[in-house]
């Protein structure tokens, strides 16, 4: 810490912080428009931030000055209140006078500095500049240049934060404006951060365009429930509908970027198709409107008639509390075991393994280790936020990147090692690298991305999809990361509280904190096969379409088809719902929930109510309590969801007395409170190491392996959201150019993958990055996903 003068007083802040900055200490604001910490260096474009500083000259720019121990610095003499008139008289000169119509009128730093810092008179009396306008920058971001002020904010974070290079800035001087390169719309995973980047009115949200006013709306905090990313969101409130989603900056979470599927989704909460009151399945075969009563009714009855013949699956955003009470009922009133919410089984063994308090790293470690190893995930699909954080490790603090996956990465071009190995191979290339990190035989591979983490230094995060297992806690022991602050495993699960859904229970073989069980019940295949010959007789869905969400399409058809009772918890009637589900439950939207969801570095945060629910909507532990008595579950009441909680809090060890307000608006790891020490201890982690399938030469001699993935797009709330109708994926085939020459196939060509007698139809994506040998298709998907498909060996020809 220095002290350094400002307008007299005396300020005590950290050296070379940026004076814009370092300012605040003394409760003195210093205006802005270019500058934004997030973006990275200053660039000084805007001339706002002028401050005369004893000993130099000239003014000088507050926002790339660093402070310094005696530094002497002056905001409010004459010389520095002229210079930031004539500055806001400058941008005025072209900048429209349009407040009363300008969606940013009333929350738009503009005015704020014009009238704070602003001289309050015009002496331009010329015609102003014009543009056309508005103009669509793209389907979700209009553009009015006649409004911008060239701060370089936009094009600045398309070109070091997200990195997709579409903005730049076209002619010079006067004449100069924010373009996309050769006219393309912005099109990208993150392009709508750019709306709230921008100090006026120049960008603004299409959907949001003309909705209200500030002093119309209200905000509320919350959280995103529609990845593992869980990112923190200010719902913008008018008349008790959502009409904006709003980052709410967290660096421990989301560094204060959302994903344009968490800004934009938002429409799904209030379209016509959305389920808004209890439906059951009538005599005609069709799902029919009904009261809370009856369904509650026919759900229970279903249940006890199936007594222990009950399979349970939960996804998608499903809280903590209502994945608690659900695997209660489950057990304990109807006596089965047989329940999961894991797209593939991982082990109690393997859970606690990876889970282990001492290996475990946070989010902002990927920005600040030596060297990050990304294994088996893609995390713009699966944990999207993150892109952007090891997008920043990587370009601010030279971390050094290892990508180790199947299909190639967004990612690869930042990477100093990228790696191929054969669709499903991840837990055996981890298996290699175990060997390689103990100075066993493994591949050139294995021990080239080895070398590359260990040269590096000592704090590695291995960032990795649950499905490579037992194989990771192996590694990072191997590695030396147990116990190392900064570093350790961050695992991403298959759905958006996959974590809080298997630390309170929801698991076949563990219970509430992953405590052993007499006898393991079935995983979500084995249900499935089950439910197929009859073994099991009722299904219970909370927020997951087998047919969509899970592999093995065709089993969960024959199962969802034999089940004599199927009871959905779900927001859209999506296939597998719509022709099988005997009662369907409406779930509440994100904007609606409360109660927990558990982050993948173990972070507890609290999703709160925006809005009130739509139609007959009910909160979920409402309902799974009220059904849970009447299948004879005997517990306490639950008439809040700090109640859920606390019971929730009681069963597992870990979470021990946990409350909603020591989770507040920041949320908190259970590994950094005292509980964590009641965290089951795991056994020795041991792996078997046989050679991961390798790409290329290895390639099968007949037909091609088949890689799936989800894309960030598939989810029924894109779907259902006007604004991102051009962004619904639809089947393609990834497949590298020398096997499309091969099988005579062109980009944009239709196809047929077919295998074992199942087909899909498919667009043919040539990639130069995929390995030649290998294919890859979209899961998720409405229509021709790839769960369809049964084999890993696959054929391709023209439709």
């Amino acid at each position: 810490m220095i002290t350094f003068s400002i307008d007299g007083r005396e300020v005590q802040s950290p050296e070379n912080l940026m004076l814009v900055d370092a300012a605040k200490y003394g409760d003195v604001e210093i205006p802005v428009f270019c500058y934004e910490p997030k973006l990275g260096n200053p660039v000084g474009a805007c001339r706002m931030c002028l401050v005369e500083i004893e000993g130099i000259p000239k003014l000088q720019t507050g926002c790339s000055t660093p402070v310094k121990d005696g530094m002497v610095v002056h905001t409010q003499n004459t010389r520095v209140h002229e210079a930031q008139e004539a500055v806001v008289e400058f941008l005025l000169i072209n900048h429209p006078l349009d407040c009363p119509v300008c969606d940013k009128g009333g929350e738009c730093p503009l005015q704020d500095i014009s009238f704070g810092w602003g001289g309050g008179r015009s002496r331009f009396i010329e015609p102003k500049r014009h543009f056309q306008k508005p103009l669509e920058l793209s389907p979700l971001i209009a553009i009015d240049r006649e409004r911008c002020i060239l701060c370089y904010r936009c094009v600045r974070y398309s070109q070091e934060v997200a990195e997709d290079y579409q903005l730049v800035l076209q002619e010079r001087g006067a004449a100069s404006y924010v373009a996309t390169f050769d006219g393309h719309p912005y099109v990208a995973p993150f392009s709508g951060n750019i709306i709230e980047l921008c100090p006026v009115g120049a960008l603004t949200s299409r959907p949001y365009r003309f909705r209200a006013r500030p002093w119309d709306i209200e905000g509320s905090g919350s959280v995103c429930t529609m990845c593992p990313g869980q990112c923190n969101v200010t719902f913008t409130v008018r008349d008790d509908r959502v009409l904006r989603v709003l980052q709410r900056d967290n660096a421990e979470v989301d560094d204060g970027w959302l994903c344009d599927r968490g800004r934009f989704a938002y429409q799904a909460i209030h379209v016509d198709e959305r389920v808004t009151s209890p439906m059951v399945r009538g005599q005609d075969g069709q799902l029919v409107p009904v009261s809370w009563d009856r369904a509650l009714s026919e759900a229970a009855a279903g249940l006890t008639a199936a007594g222990s013949a009950v399979g349970a699956l939960a996804g998608s955003g499903t809280t903590n509390e209502e994945g608690f009470l659900v695997q209660r009922i489950v057990r304990e009133a109807l006596g089965s075991r047989d329940l999961d919410s894991q797209r593939a089984p991982v082990s109690r063994d393997a859970l606690l393994a990876i889970s282990d308090p001492a290996l475990q790293a946070t989010v902002p470690d990927l920005e600040f280790a030596h060297a990050v190893l990304v294994l088996d995930t893609e995390p713009v699909d699966d944990m999207a936020i993150l892109d952007l954080r090891i997008r920043k490790g990587v370009r601010r603090n030279h971390v050094k990147l290892a990508i180790a996956s199947a299909r190639p990465s967004s990612l690869d071009a930042n990477a100093a090692a990228s790696v191929r190995f054969a669709p499903g191979a991840g837990p055996a290339f981890a298996a290699e690298l175990v060997s390689a990190a103990k100075g066993e035989p493994s591949s050139d591979d294995a021990r080239s991305i080895v070398a590359l983490l260990r040269e590096a230094g000592e704090d590695v995060v291995i960032l990795a999809s649950e499905r490579v297992g037992v194989a990771l806690a192996a590694l990072a022991d191997a590695l030396g990361l147990r116990d190392r602050a900064g570093a350790g495993l961050l695992v991403v699960p298959s759905s958006a509280n996959g974590r809080g859904l298997r630390e309170v229970g929801f698991l076949p073989d563990a219970g509430p904190g992953l405590s052993p069980v007499a006898e393991p019940g079935r995983h979500a295949g084995q249900i499935a096969e089950a439910a197929a010959t009859g073994d099991i007789t009722a299904l219970w869905l909370l927020g997951i379409d087998p047919l969509r969400d899970l592999p093995y399409r065709l089993r969960w058809e024959q199962a969802l088809s034999r089940a004599a009772t199927v009871i959905a918890h779900t927001n859209f009637l999506t296939e597998g719902i719509r022709d099988h589900a005997t009662v369907v439950f409406p779930a509440e939207a994100y904007a609606e929930k409360d109660g927990t969801l558990t982050h993948p570095d173990g972070r507890l945060q609290r999703v709160r109510p925006a809005i009130g629910h739509s139609g007959a909507g009910r909160y979920g532990w409402q309902v799974l309590t009220d059904l849970g008595t009447r299948v004879g579950l005997h517990v306490p009441r639950v008439l809040t969801s700090g109640i859920a909680l606390a019971q929730l809090a009681q069963a597992v060890p870990f979470y021990a007395g946990i409350t909603q307000d020591e989770i507040g608006g920041r949320g908190i790891r259970w590994q950094e409170r005292p509980a964590a020490s009641a965290f089951p201890a795991p056994a020795p982690a041991s792996v078997n190491v046989s050679p991961a399938p390798r790409v290329g030469p290895s390639a099968p001699a007949s037909g091609l392996r088949l890689g799936t993935f989800r894309s960030i797009w598939a989810s029924p709330e894109v779907e259902h959201s006007p604004a991102l109708a051009f962004l619904r994926p639809r089947q393609k085939i990834e497949m590298a150019p020398s096997d499309a020459d091969r099988l005579g196939l062109g980009d944009g060509q239709r196809v047929l993958v077919s295998n074992n007698g199942t087909q899909v139809s498919a667009t043919v994506a040539l990639r130069q990055a995929i390995p030649a040998g290998s294919v890859f298709l979209q899961d998720g998907l409405a229509e021709d996903s790839a769960n369809v498909l049964t084999g890993s060996i696959v054929e391709v020809r023209r439709a």
